[in-house]
């Protein structure tokens, strides 16, 4: 399944999208060496970008009431809780709680081979329909907008 913008650092990363519907997404990755702290499982910072961007997916998935189709996301506030070392393929599963006009509030957990919770994040995206400082614009559906 195709990301739904192309994101170079997701790229370089190697994430995995599996499923984004109706407020839910659900992303993998296998982890890589390079991808590893000092004591050779999950960076942090891995685990949180499969969070973040877990999350921003399903703030972002179609089939949602009252979604603005033609916006893109950005992370306003994320909290995360490691709870054990990520070690092989890791899962990335969130939802959205609730929504706003202009916001999503999500959580999303990161799961290890077996099952086991390895993180746990809540987070607030904000919509946009593109970034005022250069970024890129998302194209409307509706002339209307």
């Amino acid at each position: 399944m195709k990301f739904l913008s192309h994101i170079p650092f997701v790229e370089l990363l190697g994430l995995e999208l599996l499923a984004c519907e109706a407020g839910q997404a659900e992303i993998a990755l296998t982890l890589r060496e390079e991808l590893t702290n000092s004591w050779s499982v999950a960076h942090g910072g891995v685990t949180m970008t499969l969070l973040d961007v877990a999350m921003a997916h399903a703030a972002r998935s179609p089939n949602q009431p009252k979604h603005p189709e033609s916006h893109g996301v950005v992370t306003v506030e994320m909290k995360t809780s490691f709870m054990r070392a990520g070690l092989g393929r890791l899962h990335a599963r969130a939802r959205v709680l609730q929504r706003t006009v202009s916001l999503a509030f999500c959580e999303g957990s990161v799961f290890d081979e077996q099952g086991a919770l390895v993180a746990h994040a809540t987070g607030t995206f904000k919509y946009l329909r593109g970034l005022p400082a250069g970024g890129r614009r998302i194209q409307r559906l509706n002339a209307s907008d």
